[in-house]
């Protein structure tokens, strides 16, 4: 983006947030608010793109980028004290890629100690992405007058792309993607072909509106509390009854078991999903575990803004839990929850279709991990702390507060 005079320029990291809520489904405003600016300014950068969205991944052969959730993830499991390889794992990169990244976005404080900062990681990421790089169309003009003869006569990008690659099939030179086509028409700056190009187009738009989509979700779930407006006490540990939940995906994000976790002892139930993870099939399983718990056990759910959970107001209303909802991209807001996401992956691997498993082995499994010995309980067991805090309600044993 040039800069105007009078202008302040905004960080890259903003501007990536914006383009983050657009590639979500979120309207222009609604990134904007997100990304802390004026819906004025969020549109201006989407008019000076012309709605092309900025590319998420490095050029092919280049090692894929890591997002900014995963950063945030990596940021949460070092001030946990994980190695390298236990990072990788966790998040599902090699393990060379998280010693570059702690290395790249680990910064010296006031107090002289280094530590990792997921936002400087990513504006750092965003630094070098936006290196300018010559395009195909800038360097070739015999490329960019075929390119520009094509349009002319009304052909679209995706049919040049192809035809380019049937009548010159020896010529290299001569083949381009119809992205950098849309590119070169529509965001202003790039100089590679007219702009007015995009009359030649079958929507004759000067804007390019960007695909949502299946499974993006539009906008806020209505009548969402933010975790802001949680009880102090949730965060003390010293009252059981507050839980924080996720889903684990599977491959492809085509399956899902439920987690949650109780955050005083630790104490994990898994919700079985097997049709599918909709915000239907989540209020059942949701209303039926926590129905099997004392009232006692049932004060708060913390969750992030997923679409599952669309139907909070009924899962409150049947459970009788107030119901909160993590800020966007703030993993560490329900950390206990992350970590004992960690822990379930030992027997529900990544990449793995979660849909298979019958609810005999997720019980299996939550009683596996509800008798491990956890070292912020003293090494007492969650089942075991649970009995306790149960047996003596008013005289809690001591419980570390750290997730």
């Amino acid at each position: 983006m040039a800069k105007v005079a009078g202008r302040p320029r905004l960080s890259r990291p903003v501007q990536g947030r914006f383009w983050e809520g657009v590639r979500q489904g979120l309207l222009i405003e609604e990134a904007a608010h997100r990304a802390g600016v004026s819906r004025q300014t969020g549109r201006r950068w989407f008019r000076e793109r012309g709605g092309v969205l900025p590319p998420l991944l490095t050029p092919a052969g280049s090692r894929p980028r890591l997002s900014l959730d995963q950063r945030e993830e990596i940021a949460v499991l070092t001030a946990q004290g994980h190695c390298d390889a236990e990072i990788a794992r966790r998040v599902g990169v090699h393990r060379a890629t998280i010693g570059r990244e702690l290395a790249a976005g680990t910064s010296v404080f006031p107090d002289h100690r280094p530590r990792y900062r997921a936002s400087v990681a990513q504006a750092a990421a965003d630094r070098r992405a936006q290196r300018s790089h010559p395009t195909k169309l800038a360097t070739n003009p015999v490329l960019a007058a075929e390119v520009t003869r094509r349009l002319e006569d009304e052909h679209s990008p995706e049919q040049i792309g192809a035809r380019l690659r049937l009548d010159f099939p020896d010529d290299q030179d001569m083949r381009v993607s119809h992205e950098t086509i849309y590119q070169s028409i529509f965001v202003q700056g790039r100089g590679e072909l007219r702009r007015d190009l995009h009359q030649r187009l079958r929507t004759g738009r000067a804007l390019r509106k960007p695909r949502r989509r299946v499974g993006d979700r539009r906008g806020r779930i209505p009548g969402m509390v933010n975790i802001a407006e949680r009880p102090a006490q949730v965060e003390d540990r010293s009252v059981p009854g507050h839980w924080e939940g996720d889903l684990i995906l599977g491959a492809g994000g085509r399956s899902a078991i439920g987690t949650l976790v109780e955050r005083t002892t630790g104490f994990v139930m898994f919700l079985h999903l097997p049709d599918n993870h909709g915000a239907d099939a989540v209020e059942q399983a949701m209303v039926e575990a926590m129905s099997r718990l004392p009232a006692t056990l049932r004060h708060t759910l913390t969750w992030d803004q997923g679409k599952e959970m669309f139907n909070h107001a009924r899962i409150a209303a049947a459970t009788d839990l107030d119901i909160y909802f993590c800020d966007p991209h703030s993993p560490w807001q329900r950390g206990t929850n992350e970590n004992t996401n960690g822990l379930a992956r030992q027997y529900f691997k990544k990449g793995s279709d979660l849909s298979v498993y019958a609810p005999d082995y997720l019980e299996h499994v939550a009683a596996k991990l509800n008798n491990r010995p956890r070292k912020r309980l003293e090494f007492k067991t969650p089942a075991e702390t649970l009995d306790a805090l149960l047996s003596q309600p008013h005289d809690p044993p001591g419980v570390a507060s750290t997730a």
